[in-house]
């Protein structure tokens, strides 16, 4: 592991926006992707198109609930439509102990709306001075369901992550001798490399190398952008996973740059080309079971959003699944949506398959979602694709 740590030491118009169909600029396309994507913002029906679908009550392996008021706000709307989530740790200051968890999730029940149905996963902030013991006995007492790796200065409130990885090299062995999952978000933070190239770049040079070095060790592939990570996922063997976000199955980076930068689109990973977007579409709509959903839904506030230094985040909690049969409908794979959102993470984490149930009926005017959801801290934006949503959970 010494090459890798040198390698890695480095690392760190309006309120509800309307975009063209496409991308903004169909110029900037090649005719074939221009086509899918208005096929995707306009699914073609035919006489056997389904129009109502219910499949187990699906679950978000990858959110962001954040804490105190903004908690308040934003756990309603993953807690409505899913029945369990992993919680993502990197709060100020991170949960990086047991007992940081335990805290954390009795905060996060007691914001819990009266009879929700909901269980929230918990997951510790990897360090560089994690305990191998505490982080054993919290997945032990089956309070702690993985660990997120986050390079230092990778994303948000990732400052605390890792920089020298033969540091966190004793954690990584004792999770991959007792099922423990690493979370990853997989990117390299080095000046040199371009944004657009940070995923596939941590591939080769981080997460590739680990894994030969860890034997056995499980890991799930968070928010994955691009065909590279398509691609290995599906060359590797059953520890590896990956979980793909709403918003990265509906937009490219032209949709966040052309005819203006859209700030409520701006996440990290960033969003990549169209043809990268395509591999995580079918990816999605395979069937493939290593592959399904986290949303990476992440609150910032509008001011936060639209300052001089805008918050990488997008928050889609609340339109999530509308969005979901939205892309599967246009790619004639409903009956993989079930496996997506509801099946496939569970066999990944070792858990059952929620038994209740949720349905999904297709509407003949646009679905009714907000534009911004208010909090204590202040309003934020939903993820709105650019088109009508036919779609709601009734």
């Amino acid at each position: 592991m010494p090459q890798i740590a040198a390698q890695i030491k480095p690392l760190v118009r309006a309120v509800h926006p309307r975009l063209p169909r496409g991308s903004g600029d169909p110029s900037q396309m090649q005719p074939a992707a221009l086509g899918k994507l208005r096929q995707n913002s306009e699914p073609a029906m035919t006489a056997s198109a389904p129009t109502r679908i219910t499949l187990p009550r699906p679950d978000d392996w990858h959110v962001h609930l954040r804490d105190g008021a903004m908690l308040q706000a934003v756990l309603p709307e993953t807690a409505r439509d899913f029945g369990r989530a992993i919680i993502m740790p990197n709060l100020v200051p991170p949960v990086v102990t047991t007992a940081d968890a335990v805290a954390y999730r009795d905060r996060i029940l007691a914001a819990l709306p009266q009879g929700a149905d909901f269980a929230p996963l918990m997951t510790l902030y990897l360090t560089e001075t994690t305990d191998p013991d505490d982080l054993a006995a919290g997945f032990a007492s089956g309070l702690i369901q993985a660990v997120k790796l986050y390079p230092a200065g990778a994303t948000t409130n990732s400052a605390s992550g890792v920089r020298d990885f033969d540091k966190v090299r004793p954690v990584l062995e004792r999770m991959a001798e007792i099922g423990l999952t690493l979370c990853v978000h997989g990117e390299v933070t080095d000046s040199d490399i371009d944004i657009f190239d940070r995923e596939a770049v941590f591939i080769d040079r981080v997460l590739d190398p680990i894994r030969k070095a860890t034997p056995g060790l499980r890991v799930t592939m968070e928010h994955v952008t691009t065909k590279n990570a398509v691609d290995y996922v599906r060359a590797n063997d059953d520890d590896l996973a990956a979980s793909i976000t709403t918003h990265h199955l509906m937009i490219n980076r032209n949709h966040l740059l052309v005819g203006g930068i859209k700030p409520h689109y701006y996440c990290l990973p960033v969003a990549k080309r169209e043809e990268h977007r395509l591999a995580l579409v079918e990816a999605a709509t395979s069937g493939d079971k290593r592959f399904f959903l986290g949303t990476d839904s992440a609150p910032h506030t509008d001011p936060n959003k639209l300052s001089e230094c805008g918050c990488a985040g997008v928050f889609s909690a609340t339109n999530t699944m509308a969005c979901l049969a939205h892309v599967f409908e246009a790619e004639g794979a409903l009956d993989k949506l079930a496996g997506f959102a509801s099946e496939n993470g569970p066999a990944h984490y070792k858990l059952p398959v929620n038994q209740a149930t949720i349905t999904l009926e297709k509407q003949t005017d646009p679905a009714p979602f907000p534009a911004q959801i208010q909090t204590g801290e202040g309003p934020v934006t939903l993820f709105n694709p650019g088109y009508p949503l036919m779609w709601r959970v009734v």
